[in-house]
């Protein structure tokens, strides 16, 4: 006499899952034809860097050294959102905007602070 239910899990047969890589996507781990996760971070991280570039424009060498990051962050993160590997397009624009405010408030900064 068998307890349990019948077939598809356990030990004797194949069990539920598929192996570690389902085919068409070697190297993934998930269940089979389920999407990939997002990059946000590049868009995010230009986001970040932009505003801490433009809110700390006093410390005019770091800010023209973040705004300059800002700006690359934001044009790579925008540049997956445009392929669609990111859904934050936006955050990747204000991340090029804030960089380059905070460029240009570093750079008229360290100008003012050179010829005062």
């Amino acid at each position: 006499m068998q307890y349990g239910y019948p077939g598809g899990y356990g030990y004797p047969g194949q069990g539920a899952y598929p192996g570690p890589h389902p085919q068409g996507a070697p190297g993934y781990y998930g269940w089979p034809g389920a999407t990939q996760m997002p990059s946000n971070g590049l868009g995010t991280a230009g986001l970040v860097v932009g505003i801490v570039a433009a809110a700390g424009f006093c410390l005019w060498p770091v800010a023209i050294v973040l705004g300059i990051l800002g700006i690359v962050f934001g044009a790579i993160g925008r540049a997956k959102a445009n392929r669609g590997e990111a859904t934050n397009p936006g955050q990747a624009l204000a991340g090029i905007i804030c960089g380059t405010a905070g460029l240009l408030l570093g750079i008229g900064f360290g100008i003012l602070v050179t010829v005062t």
